[in-house]
């Protein structure tokens, strides 16, 4: 009879997926993950066949249900406009002057440290882009509507410019996490809506 697992996979994740994002992938090694989850590493192999890797990317998962929404917040809803796009750029800025916050977004880690030799976490990384970018085009084109924004304002083509600007936003601001850099570019980035 197999011996019961005393541990729970999804606080194992949970543990994982704050290493990640703190450390990085290639800098946490399993004996991190081990000290970090307090499980042995025959269990971590049993329970998420294909190691580190495997386990790297089911944190990618529950940051991008668990986290990801969280840092949306009105921006994620049918009904967001300038207000609530500009919220989630400004909730960026404050999180990146924190020292918490200046651990970045992992899905933006990744992409730094990870999308270019691995498909897997770079697929991960294109679906929370295009989720952002949906948000945004949504929050552009109900703010258009409302005469939030310039009439001319192409709400597909400036989403995927801000995309950019907070995907960028965040990688200074680990960087120079200085208020007034970054609340120029995030000023810069909204003055050519208005």
């Amino acid at each position: 009879m197999p011996r019961p697992r005393e541990f729970e996979p999804d606080a194992v994740v949970e543990q994982a997926m704050l290493r990640f994002w703190w450390r990085g992938y290639r800098a946490t090694s399993v004996e991190d993950l081990v000290k970090a989850t307090g499980v042995k590493p025959g269990s971590l192999y049993s329970v998420f066949p294909g190691g580190k890797h495997a386990l790297f990317l089911k944190s990618l998962e529950r940051y991008s249900k668990l986290v990801v929404p969280q840092k949306l917040g009105e921006l994620a809803a049918p009904g967001a406009s300038l207000a609530a796009l500009r919220g989630y750029f400004d909730g960026l800025v404050q999180d990146l002057l924190s020292t918490e916050g200046r651990q970045g977004c992992l899905l933006v880690n990744t992409a730094i440290e990870n999308a270019t030799e691995d498909d897997e976490a770079a697929a991960v990384v294109r679906g929370h882009l295009a989720r952002l970018e949906a948000c945004m085009t949504t929050a552009l084109r109900n703010a258009r509507d409302a005469g939030e924004v310039r009439a001319g304002v192409d709400p597909a083509g400036s989403a995927k410019v801000l995309v950019a600007t907070c995907q960028g936003l965040m990688v200074v601001g680990k960087a120079n996490p200085d208020a007034a850099v970054l609340r120029a570019i995030v000023d810069n980035a909204f003055a050519v809506l208005v």
